[in-house]
């Protein structure tokens, strides 16, 4: 299948630079995949969409401040961006700029830390040892000095207004985020829209929300560079199902299960094919704890998605793995998704709709 495919253009000015207002005030395209049709309204009003008693699982991780700064030697600026923890608290994976300039035994510091690359993968990470002055861990030095993560579309300026960082300190989070977390290097931008009040309306009418963690990474963001889908090499992310969520996924007969964000669909979906067989035997061993795993799904058209039957997502970058996906969930072993989902966006297009992390929704269901 040529990459190709899952290409589209896209106004620069489409691509959200602030949240809105309120994070329930985004505005929310619904459509339905049995009748095809779609409905423009707001988020706020998704209670009105969601079907009795539907079961949300969504990704509970929080972000942390993932952006470091720093200089060599020479006094050359060096920006460290963390993506996730090796085998101990003091060493990170990371992207580095500028790279080419800090090969293995290359070193940095910054404010309460000297920091020297151990290794670097084809792939251009650089694990990244850290010495630390104060801080116990790596991740009690970003909060301390870190920056929020925001992705490489939302221009920021190291010189940039400081209500405008503290906007994104705030609103680059979900609410339902567990602090007690931080393995996020960016935001499950799908829950950025719901509130706590929205969360109490949906759970009065009858839902149910059942977190899972995936650890997020940055390759979430990137696009696909091989010229035919199959030949991407598709990252690995590490998840975690807690048990009542690993029952509410395999549980017959209950409300439809609503994934918030391409994050949970995959991992309620990685789970889903490993665990769901086993997880309906009341003998498993293990089902009461939590399932730690490791997502390496590559979905795209014709594939299956059968551990959700609606999906709250955003609107992605041409040519990445996302938009694969959400061509997949709307046309179930179909290739159809493809051409459906550009028409959808290009109505989105024209309707004025915001793209990316700060944009608007969109909800699947059916």
């Amino acid at each position: 299948m040529n990459t190709d495919e899952f290409d589209y253009p896209l106004p620069p000015e489409l691509i959200a630079q602030v949240p809105a207002q309120r994070r329930d005030e985004s505005r929310l395209l619904v459509v339905d995949r049995r009748s095809g049709q779609i409905e423009h309204t707001v988020f706020r009003e998704l209670p009105g969409q969601v079907p009795t008693g539907a079961r949300f699982f969504r990704n509970s991780a929080a972000v942390f401040k993932a952006r470091l700064r720093g200089q060599r030697a020479t006094g050359g600026a060096v920006e460290c961006l963390l993506l996730h923890p090796d085998t101990d608290k003091h060493s990170f994976w990371c992207l580095l700029k500028p790279g080419k300039k800090l090969p293995v035994g290359g070193s940095f510091t910054g404010s309460g830390y000297r920091a020297e690359v151990r290794d670097v993968k084809p792939t251009g990470e650089r694990l990244v040892r850290f010495e630390l002055e104060s801080a116990d861990n790596v991740i009690a030095l970003t909060d301390s000095i870190g920056e929020v993560p925001l992705p490489p579309y939302i221009e920021r300026t190291r010189e940039a207004d400081p209500a405008l960082r503290q906007l994104d300190e705030v609103r680059y989070q979900t609410v339902y985020a567990d602090t007690r977390h931080k393995v996020a290097a960016a935001a499950p931008t799908a829950g950025l829209h719901f509130t706590p009040d929205l969360l109490a309306k949906l759970e009065g009418d009858g839902a149910s929300f059942y977190d899972v963690r995936l650890h997020v990474g940055l390759d979430t963001f990137q696009p696909i560079k091989t010229d035919r889908i199959e030949d991407h090499l598709i990252h690995r992310e590490l998840y975690e199902i807690p048990a009542d969520a690993r029952r509410a996924l395999t549980e017959p007969g209950a409300g439809p299960r609503i994934a918030v964000g391409t994050t949970s669909l995959r991992a309620c979906e990685d789970f889903y094919r490993k665990c769901a067989a086993a997880e309906r035997d009341a003998s498993t061993t293990g089902a009461d704890e939590t399932y730690v795993g490791e997502a390496g799904l590559f979905i795209y058209p014709p594939d299956t998605c059968r551990s959700a039957e609606g999906l709250i997502t955003n609107f992605h970058l041409p040519r990445s793995t996302l938009l694969c996906l959400v061509s997949a969930f709307l046309t179930p072993g179909s290739t159809d998704g493809i051409k459906w989902l550009k028409e959808i966006y290009a109505e989105a297009i024209a309707m004025g709709y915001r793209f990316y992390s700060y944009g608007d929704a969109m909800f699947i269901r059916g």
